[in-house]
């Protein structure tokens, strides 16, 4: 919305100026570690003009809007960070959920997600009670089943309901395949699809630095640069998580700048290409499905998958993939 300001106005920038006075807006559900990391770098980078947290423990979600706000001032922000209710979400551009359940030791991951599943009835009913009509976005693990699950919970359009997917897979690609080859990261274009889990896997018939294929690069290096250590890689990719968590009990900074990097594409309605968890529709022979594809992210949230020309052997990865995110679906009996 834009207010025309006149030069009557003493906070008038002139006659016929113009002044903008609609906001973004993200609510953010769940305040742990992934959460407060994603919020830090909102901050930092400036990307909205409200926040509320919300989270089960409210005393937490109250003293993490204080620690933010205390920074403000050596920020380039004037954001507005405060702790919420549900009921907030109402004018909400994207809801961000970061809420979730731990693994218990020995508990099985039916349960665990069994357990996901009745937190979330906890948070997308009253979200959409409050009145949001806005985007979902799921960071909670297993992610691809869980924005699943919001989508049939709250009744959404699916191109409104998205996960993280692989967007940070794929920038962990990017990152090794840029040690590997002495190449900027920024200028390989290379994707990790499918479930975020262990059946993810890297398309190197797509994969390019700058507009030359990865696969002419093995052919034309003699030997200097080989399919072997590219799977090596796929695997310290598929593997990233658990060094992590092995190393320092838990995995955040990472995600939470892959949520930064949705949201801006969101709203900056930049048409993106993110590799983010999408509802397949009919793309790689799959319905119904959430999983890591290449997407055309917007305003209105995934604007269209990307299919990619995957190769025999790729598209039975994919398959594959697809098969165990349907049957864990399943089992819940939602």
């Amino acid at each position: 919305m834009w207010a025309f300001i006149t030069s009557n106005n003493p906070i008038s920038p002139g006659k016929g100026g113009i002044m903008r006075i609609d906001k973004r807006k993200i609510a953010l559900i769940g305040t742990g570690m992934v959460g407060m990391s994603y919020a830090y770098a909102l901050l930092n980078q400036n990307v909205c003009d409200e926040l509320v947290l919300i989270d089960v423990n409210k005393e937490r979600a109250i003293g993490e809007a204080m620690d933010l706000n205390h920074g403000l001032a050596f920020s380039g922000s004037n954001m507005k960070i405060y702790a919420g209710r549900y009921d907030d979400c109402s004018d909400a551009d994207i809801a961000v959920i970061c809420a979730g359940v731990a693994q218990k030791p020995g508990e099985s991951r039916l349960n665990l997600l069994k357990r996901n599943t009745e937190v979330f009835k906890s948070i997308i009913d009253p979200v959409t009670s409050s009145g949001f009509n806005g985007i979902f976005l799921v960071a909670t693990n297993p992610v691809d089943i869980m924005t699943r699950i919001t989508c049939t919970l709250s009744g959404f359009n699916p191109r409104r309901v998205l996960g993280t997917g692989t967007a940070l897979d794929t920038a962990r690609l990017r990152y090794l395949l840029g040690e590997y080859l002495k190449v900027d990261p920024r200028n390989i274009h290379a994707y990790v699809m499918g479930e975020h889990g262990d059946t993810e896997f890297v398309p190197w018939s797509q994969a390019m630095v700058a507009t030359k294929s990865i696969t002419e690069l093995c052919e034309e290096s003699h030997g200097s640069i080989c399919a072997q250590e590219l799977e090596q890689i796929s695997e310290e990719v598929r593997t990233a998580a658990y060094k992590i968590i092995e190393a320092k009990n838990a995995t955040y900074y990472g995600i939470g700048m892959a949520l930064t990097r949705i949201t801006k594409a969101i709203l900056g309605n930049e048409h993106s290409v993110l590799t983010v968890s999408a509802m397949l529709r009919g793309e790689y022979g799959q319905s119904g499905i959430f999983t890591g594809v290449p997407c055309i992210i917007n305003q209105n949230g995934v604007q269209r998958v990307l299919p990619l020309s995957l190769s025999e052997e790729e598209s039975e990865k994919l398959e594959q993939s697809c098969q165990i995110l349907k049957r864990s679906y399943e089992e819940l009996e939602i």
